[in-house]
C-alpha cells in the first residue's frame, strides 16, 4: 500500500512539475526559427536565418524582425507599463500594442521599410529604437514618433532595415 501512495504521490508531483513548466513556456514564448529575407538595396537583397529566439531580449526590450507581426499584452500599474509579454491572441484589446513590421520592394529604386504600432492606451505612448541595417551591418539610433491615445503611428524609412529593439516603454 505504501508503495502505491508513493508512485500517486510522485505522479501529482511530475504532473505539478509538468504543468508548471508548460505555463511557464507559454508566458515565455519564443519566435519560430525563420529565414528572413530582405531588399538590402535596389541590386542586393539580405538573406538570414534567424533562430528560435525570445521576443523579448530583456524586461521591456522588444525585438522585432522585418516581415513579423505581433501582439504585446502589457499589464500596468500605477500608469506605468510594468510588465509586457507576447501574446498569438488579441484576447485583451484594452492592454495589447498591435505592432506591424514590413518592407515593400514594388519598386526596388524606392524601397520602403515601415513600422506600423497601434496604441490601446488613454495616454500617450512613447518608446526608442534602434535598428541593424543590412548595408552598415550595425546598430543604430532611430527617432520614433510618440504615439497619441488610441490611435495608430506609421514611422517609415527609405531603406531596409533586418531588425529593430524596441525600448524605454512608457507613457506620457
Amino acid at each position: 500500500m505504501k508503495k502505491y501512495n508513493f508512485i500517486r504521490t510522485n505522479k501529482k508531483i511530475t504532473y505539478l512539475i509538468l504543468l508548471f513548466c508548460i505555463s511557464f513556456g507559454y508566458s515565455q514564448e519564443k519566435r519560430k526559427a525563420f529565414t528572413l529575407q530582405i531588399a538590402a538595396d535596389k541590386e542586393h537583397y539580405y538573406k538570414a536565418e534567424i533562430p528560435e529566439s525570445p521576443y523579448f531580449v530583456k524586461d521591456k526590450i522588444l525585438q522585432i524582425y522585418c516581415g513579423e507581426k505581433i501582439l504585446i499584452e502589457c499589464e500596468i500599474k500605477s500608469d506605468t507599463i510594468a510588465s509586457m509579454k507576447f501574446v498569438s491572441k488579441n484576447t485583451h484589446p484594452e492592454k495589447t500594442i498591435e505592432i506591424n513590421f514590413t518592407q515593400s520592394t514594388e519598386n526596388t529604386d524606392n524601397i520602403i521599410t515601415m513600422l506600423e504600432v497601434v496604441n490601446p492606451f488613454d495616454k500617450k505612448l512613447i518608446y526608442e529604437a534602434i535598428m541593424f541595417t543590412p548595408i552598415k551591418q550595425q546598430w543604430q539610433p532611430t527617432s520614433i514618433i510618440p504615439i497619441q491615445p488610441k490611435l495608430t503611428n506609421f514611422e517609415t524609412w527609405p531603406h531596409g532595415i533586418v531588425t529593430l529593439v524596441l525600448e524605454n516603454w512608457h507613457f506620457e
